[in-house]
């Protein structure tokens, strides 16, 4: 399940978006130690936030009653959750399992990328102010890469990432993940400048980001013009 980031949400607050997310990760009920001590925090604060996210409609509340002291509460997710206002979606969770289905259908890497390249195509920005470099720099941070222009001469232009937007299905199969941006990159090209070639594409870590996109042709020209 998705965690929306609405203003005013009960979900707005990191402790109980942490608190929500791990319930959803755990699928089962827990118990307020339980999950105090997952998350370091003291019961009692915990527990406050548990509340808030009952009357938020968002948990369950079931007391269990030992043979001592006063019951505890074990917590779940409300079936008739809605994080945000509006009913839950799981497309993290879906991209996920489609990579997966890709890889077990042995979809060859090849054809992963000429479908990223088509799809680039389509995501090149029409003719507008700014040069072609300009633009695809403002492609790449729409997409939410956070890319970094690293000049070294006028024919060599590096990008380096500084997120992976992409990195939860990155760690089910980074090959194909990574064969599908590297063939939205060359597609963007395609449209935006054809003179200027991808010539290196080095994925990293997801989690770390860092990874290089080097282009060589007009646009490094561009690039080392405006710098």
């Amino acid at each position: 399940m998705d965690l929306p980031n609405t203003p005013g949400d009960a979900l707005a607050q990191q402790t109980r978006a942490r608190l929500f997310a791990r319930l959803v990760e755990l699928r089962r009920s827990a118990g307020t130690d339980e999950l105090a001590a997952e998350l370091g925090l003291h019961p009692n604060g915990v527990r406050n936030h548990l509340e808030r996210m009952e009357q938020a409609g968002l948990v369950l509340r079931d007391r269990e009653r030992g043979a001592r002291g006063r019951p505890r509460d074990r917590w779940s997710v409300n079936p008739e959750a809605q994080p945000g206002g509006e009913p839950p979606e799981g497309y993290g969770e879906l991209v996920r399992w489609l990579v997966r289905v890709i890889a077990a259908a042995k979809v060859r890497i090849a054809d992963v990328e000429e479908t990223g390249r088509g799809i680039g195509r389509e995501l090149a920005p029409a003719e507008g102010p700014g040069t072609a470099e300009e633009r695809l720099h403002d492609t790449l941070s729409a997409l939410g890469f956070q890319p970094q222009r690293e000049i070294g001469d006028r024919r060599r232009l590096n990008y380096r990432l500084g997120n992976c937007p992409y990195r939860e299905a990155v760690k089910e199969r980074q090959a194909i993940v990574c064969a599908l941006h590297r063939g939205i990159t060359c597609g963007l090209l395609d449209e935006l400048d054809p003179a200027t070639r991808l010539t290196q594409f080095v994925p990293e870590d997801p989690d770390e980001a860092g990874c290089l996109i080097q282009v060589r042709g007009p646009m490094a020209e561009q690039a080392a013009g405006n710098a």
